[in-house]
C-alpha cells in the first residue's frame, strides 16, 4: 500500500482522485466472507416480536428463537459467533442492502421482485399463509373476504399475497405483527393475513375468540437473505445449510420451537430447497 502511494503522489492531480477512488472502491467491496473470518463474527438480523421465530425472552431478556438458533448453527459451521440484530419487517432488506448486517434469517419469504435486491439462500422451510378472523364473525373460507378488510406486516409475503389473490379487498398494512393483530382485536379489520406459524399463536392463545379460514393465500417458501455481490457468502451459508438437513440439526429445532411439545404443532413438511426451484 506504501508503494501504491507513493506511485499516486508522482500523478497529476486528476489522475491522482481517479486512482485513489479506485483503490477506496476496491477496499469498500472486500470479500464480506473473509472479513467476517477475520473478526470472527457474523451479524445476523432477526425479528423480535415474532414467536418463535424471534422473540425477547422474558426470563433472560434475550432474543431467542428458531431464527436466531439457525443463525448460530450457520455461523458455527462457517467457523464464527453469531452476533443478533433485531430488525422489524419492514426495515430487514433496507438493513441487509445498507451492509448493517451480514445475514437475514427474520422470517424471509421468497419472490421474484425481493430477488432483485438480495440473495437468497436455499429454502428451508415453507409455509401457507392464511387468514385469521374473530370466530363469532361468520367467516369460513378465503372466498368470504374477498373484498372485506384485511390487515397484514408491511413489506411481507402475507401482504404481497392480499393484493395478489384478493384484490377488491381494502388492505390495511402495519409496521408489525402485534399492529396487524390489534386492528383485527379491535374490529378495525376483518381479517389478518399471516404466516401459519406467526399466526397459530395468536389463534391457540385466544381462547376460541380467533381461528383460521379454510385454506391457503399461497406457499411461502423462507430462505436466508445475502447481500448482492457476495457469491462467497452465499455459497458458505447454503453449504452450511446443507450439512445441518443432512445431520437432522434443523429438523431438530424445529422440533423444538414448533414440534408437538409447544403450542404450535406445526409439522415441517417442506426440507431444504434450492431456491432454483422457485424462480
Amino acid at each position: 500500500m506504501k508503494m501504491i502511494l507513493r506511485r499516486i503522489r508522482t500523478i497529476g492531480g486528476g489522475a491522482a482522485l481517479a486512482v485513489t477512488l479506485l483503490i477506496v472502491s476496491s477496499a469498500a467491496h472486500a470479500d464480506r466472507l473473509a472479513d467476517i473470518k477475520a473478526g470472527g463474527s457474523m451479524v445476523c438480523a432477526t425479528l423480535a416480536n415474532n414467536e418463535p421465530l424471534g422473540f425477547m425472552d422474558p426470563q433472560s431478556q434475550q432474543i431467542v428463537g428458531f431464527d436466531v438458533d439457525m443463525c448460530a448453527a450457520v455461523a458455527r459451521e462457517i467457523g464464527v459467533n453469531m452476533e443478533q440484530k433485531s430488525v422489524t419487517v419492514e426495515a430487514r432488506i433496507p438493513t441487509l442492502m445498507q451492509g448493517h448486517a451480514d445475514l437475514l434469517v427474520a422470517a424471509l419469504g421468497y419472490t421474484r421482485e425481493r430477488a432483485q435486491q438480495i440473495d437468497f439462500t436455499a429454502s428451508h422451510y415453507q409455509n401457507p399463509i392464511k387468514l385469521v378472523v374473530r370466530s363469532d364473525a361468520g367467516f369460513y373460507m378465503i372466498s368470504d373476504l374477498l373484498e372485506r378488510r384485511i390487515s397484514a406486516n408491511r413489506s411481507s409475503t402475507p401482504e404481497q399475497a392480499v393484493r395478489r389473490v384478493m384484490p377488491r379487498a381494502v388492505l390495511q398494512t402495519f409496521s408489525d405483527t402485534p399492529g396487524a393483530f390489534l386492528a383485527l382485536a379491535q374490529d378495525k379489520v376483518d381479517a389478518m393475513a399471516i404466516s401459519m406459524p406467526s399466526g397459530i399463536r395468536f389463534v391457540n392463545e385466544s381462547g376460541g375468540r380467533f381461528k383460521f379460514v379454510e385454506g391457503a393465500l399461497a406457499w411461502e417458501p423462507t430462505a436466508m437473505g445475502v447481500k448482492k455481490g457476495e457469491p462467497a457468502l452465499l455459497a458458505a451459508v447454503n453449504a452450511a445449510l446443507v450439512k445441518l438437513e443432512k445431520a437432522g440439526e434443523i429438523d431438530a429445532l424445529w422440533q423444538k420451537w414448533f414440534g408437538p411439545k409447544t403450542k404450535f404443532n406445526i409439522p415441517r413438511e417442506k426440507k431444504l430447497t434450492p431456491i432454483s426451484a422457485f424462480q
